[in-house]
């Protein structure tokens, strides 16, 4: 075979995946919905200021209600307990939010995917082992680990996006071993073994193409759940202190009592734009698993 004819194939492929994804409206939906989201994550430094998110230069009153009203002190989405624009803060947290879903996602895929191929291709005591990790960090809570890690070390994003990466990678390592031993079954891994390939090769070459449409499946729903877990910790207290994120914006509301107070326009931005995120995830995510698996949307 040809690398022609390899390549017009993987062309053929990749239309047919995204016909079958441009089929599923939800899924059109969700991918524009998180276009915007990254649009306007990109765009914050441009339309925010500096000085907007300076307490010292605040213009604002505190907690100043909504107000549309042409002039240079009009508060779109009103303000915060200092004074601050909440929708400036709302466009900054996009950023941090983004950031930390996708890389702590990123991180936990990539444990995962190791882990299962490792324990599904080698066996043996390496797989008894590998499985029982895995257990062990599927019977513990992620999110109370999560905590702990936050809490033993130093605050930052980065210590959320490897608290949450290094706890929430089992549930991939089981679906990627699952999948794994599915592949190697097939004649062409044994083809493959018999004509000398080596381990790298055989699950480089073979095994993790095959197995990467589902990562990537699994990926895109994993992200939404990696932004509830960094608004959760953020909400607790355990975020980074220096950075504007929505659940830190939940947090803050809180503490400074204007959920009592009757404040909603400082809690329902950043509220909105987490459950708006993890929509358009979750539904990116759905029409994914039935690009790569297309016995499921016979089931839905």
């Amino acid at each position: 075979m040809t690398a022609a004819v390899v390549r017009r194939r993987r062309r053929a492929a990749a239309a047919r995946a995204a016909r079958a994804y441009l089929a599923q409206p939800p899924g059109v939906a969700g991918a524009v919905l998180l276009l915007v989201v990254l649009l306007l994550a990109l765009a914050a430094p441009l339309v925010v200021p500096p000085d907007q998110l300076s307490v010292v230069a605040a213009t604002g009153g505190v907690l100043d209600p909504p107000s549309l009203e042409p002039s240079s002190t009009a508060f779109p989405l009103g303000t915060d307990e200092n004074g601050l624009s909440v929708l400036a803060l709302t466009l900054t947290g996009t950023r941090i939010s983004l950031l930390v879903g996708v890389a702590a996602t990123v991180l936990s895929v990539v444990i995962g995917t190791v882990v299962g191929m490792a324990a599904a291709h080698f066996g043996g005591w390496l797989s008894a082992v590998l499985l029982r990790l895995t257990d062990f960090f599927l019977v513990l809570p992620s999110l109370v680990l999560a905590i702990v890690l936050s809490t033993v070390l130093e605050r930052g994003v980065l210590t959320i996006i490897v608290a949450i990466g290094v706890t929430a990678w089992p549930s991939t390592a089981r679906l990627v071993r699952a999948q794994t031993l599915t592949i190697e079954a097939r004649p062409f891994i044994e083809r493959a073994q018999v004509l000398g390939g080596g381990h790298l090769h055989v699950l480089g070459r073979h095994v993790l193409p095959a197995v990467l449409p589902l990562v990537l499946a699994s990926t895109t729903l994993a992200v939404g759940s990696a932004i509830v877990a960094e608004s959760t910790l953020a909400f607790l207290g355990l975020g980074d202190p220096t950075t504007v994120s929505w659940g830190g914006m939940l947090k803050s509301a809180l503490d400074s009592g204007a959920i009592t107070a009757g404040a909603w326009w400082y809690v329902l931005p950043p509220g909105l734009a987490i459950v708006l995120v993890v929509l358009g995830f979750t539904l990116v995510g759905r029409a994914l698993e039935v690009v790569a698996n297309p016995a499921l949307a016979a089931r839905r």
